[in-house]
């Protein structure tokens, strides 16, 4: 095929997606202090994020010499996000809540209203905007906890910035939902209940 640069204009919808154009909306459990708070300052603090991949195992089978390759179980890389850190420190510190709920820093033991995936797994949701503020692409993620908060790093010569730290998520899995309807990974529980 020649080069046309008219055809390639015409296939770039809307002059491409673009990765600043996007709010994330973390929740918290019902344990962690000041978590409501915390949810709704999410959407202007979480500064950088990513919508979600995921990756099909495979099954060798050996076959007379030959490799016969069948798809496996499907799995879901952890998810992090990059926080602005401002000076009432709101969602670090409902952040640290949650991950004490999960497992105490003295005792070792959890929260008993953490006890199960249920209470201390929340959804969230990456949204993606078009240029005109359209919503193009909504992902949910189901069951997701905190399983690290990096350090904030600090130094004198830091002039003219501010702090940021980066959370990394476990979740179930996620749900790709657009323009009201869902298209899912749902687990076997959820297929058979029609939940």
């Amino acid at each position: 095929m020649a080069f046309n640069v008219n055809q390639f204009r015409t296939s770039l919808t809307g002059d491409g997606a673009r990765p600043n154009l996007f709010e994330v909306r973390l929740t918290f459990p019902n344990f962690a202090s000041l978590g409501a708070a915390a949810s709704a300052k999410s959407s202007f603090m979480v500064k950088t994020a990513a919508l979600p991949g995921s990756t099909v195992g495979m099954v060798t089978v050996p076959y007379f010499g030959r490799e016969v390759k069948v798809a496996g179980n499907r799995t879901f890389a952890d998810w992090s996000v990059t926080i602005i850190n401002d000076e009432d420190f709101l969602i670090r510190n409902a952040m640290e809540s949650w991950v004490r709920g999960i497992n105490d820093n003295v005792t070792n033991l959890r929260s008993t209203r953490a006890r199960t995936s249920q209470s201390y797994g929340v959804d969230a949701e990456v949204l993606q905007f078009s240029k005109d503020g359209k919503q193009l692409k909504r992902y949910k993620f189901v069951g997701m906890f905190p399983t690290d908060i990096s350090q904030i790093d600090l130094d004198w010569g830091s002039n003219d910035t501010i702090e940021e730290y980066t959370v990394n998520f476990a979740y179930q899995y996620w749900e790709s939902i657009d323009r009201g309807s869902v298209s899912s990974l749902r687990s076997p529980i959820e297929s058979l209940t029609g939940a």
